[in-house]
């Protein structure tokens, strides 16, 4: 094996560019060449037409920081089995064969991960860096760290804007099947309420919550001033665990519906029932806010920070996993592995798994959602006992994704 391409795809995020250049450093250190494969599967396909390809040599390596979001390779979201031509794998071969590329490395998600299978059976040897900012693969996934670390900031920053106008602050984010991300980054944020796919909302239960807390912030304010603060995924369930999508559009490369707005729909729920709430007015006139006509009851407000929170800068964190992620897929594509996905790189011991197994998702852990509903933040059911089990160990240390 003398050269190998890399590309990227699926949603951008943080890291990526650490996993580009930890596999082009590792690749020189073995005497390889690493090529960038621009613009993912698409650039794969297309590849057989392009005239020539960028060789990431130190030179080139300097144009860009591994701490920069986004990716130097960019992004397309493309299903190769999708594509209604019989020969797309014998296109793809060729391609690589043009350019004398004997493997490729591959970060995305599952469903770039469900690719990255395809080709695998198919004959291209492949393997894959875990990437994508839901962390809902069974691996770490670089990109997440970067993302709940934005979100975090972007929830705490707006408290300011929600206590100056008493407003419940609804912050819309990614997750489309696991609400990992609005989990980690709503706890970390002191968020008080934090809805996600995995539990349907009960809105009854969520409007209790609300009525407690927020009324009694702002009736012990001296200046009575006060905000509630919910991080929604994007995936939210009605309760009867129906999704809420837009049946009028169409669906993406991957089969996906569009979803039609969590934050939008948690807005509206909650000011029905502040307006049906004969004690909310009372409240209003209580605390000197009530206008007859004009400021009934308090705002509700939705925020989407969108594509913000996977840009700019990755954290420490994912730069690290990132150039790990990169090298070790490197190092096993030397050692003949092909179809697995890196899982972490432990001093000398690179772990991998079957990239079909890696890319089963991975839901929040509803035991460890019951630890933070006893800690009095709500999750739009009524809350489960923590019972915990109690365990010595000794040496052990586990991230906390």
């Amino acid at each position: 094996m003398k050269k190998i391409g890399i590309l990227t795809s699926g949603g951008d995020c943080g890291g990526l560019n650490a996993v580009i250049k930890g596999a082009a450093l590792m690749a020189h250190s073995k005497g390889l060449e690493l090529f960038v494969i621009p613009n993912g599967y698409a650039g794969l396909y297309n590849l057989i037409d392009q005239e020539c390809l960028v060789r990431l040599d130190q030179e080139r390596l300097d144009r860009f920081d591994a701490t920069f979001a986004g990716s130097e390779a960019g992004h397309s979201r493309v299903k190769i089995k999708a594509i209604s031509n019989p020969e797309k794998y014998n296109r793809i071969k060729a391609g690589m064969k043009k350019f004398e590329l004997d493997g490729l490395v591959i970060s995305g998600g599952d469903d770039s991960g469900s690719v990255m299978v395809d080709l695998n059976q198919n004959g291209i040897h492949c393997i894959h860096a875990p990437k994508t900012m839901d962390l809902d693969l069974q691996t770490y996934s670089v990109g997440g760290d970067s993302t709940i670390n934005r979100i975090t900031e972007f929830v705490h920053d707006l408290k300011t804007t929600g206590k100056t106008h008493n407003r419940v602050l609804v912050t819309e984010v990614f997750g489309r099947y696991a609400g990992h991300t609005a989990f980690r980054s709503g706890v970390a944020a002191e968020a008080d309420c934090i809805l996600i796919p995995e539990i349907p909302a009960d809105w009854d239960v969520v409007y209790r919550h609300i009525s407690e807390r927020f009324t009694r912030r702002i009736r012990q304010s001296d200046v009575h001033s006060g905000t509630y603060t919910i991080v929604v995924a994007e995936g939210l369930k009605n309760a009867d665990g129906s999704d809420i999508v837009d049946e009028a559009a169409g669906v993406d490369a991957f089969g996906h519906k569009k979803l039609a707005g969590a934050g939008k729909f948690t807005c509206q729920e909650i000011q029905k029932r502040m307006k049906a709430d004969p004690a909310m007015p009372l409240f209003m006139k209580e605390t000197g806010m009530f206008v007859e006509g004009i400021y009934e009851i308090p705002e509700v407000r939705e925020i989407h920070p969108g594509h913000l929170v996977r840009c700019g800068s990755s954290s420490a964190y994912d730069t690290n996993f990132g150039f790990e992620a990169g090298a070790a897929a490197i190092l096993l594509l030397l050692d003949g592995k092909t179809g697995v996905t890196v899982s972490k790189v432990k001093g000398r011991k690179v772990e991998y798994i079957e990239s079909e197994k890696a890319i089963v998702q991975r839901h929040v852990d509803l035991e460890q959602v019951a630890l933070y509903e006893s800690l009095g933040i709500c999750f739009g059911r009524v809350p489960v006992e923590y019972d915990p089990i109690l365990r010595e160990v000794e040496g052990v240390y586990d991230r906390i994704y």
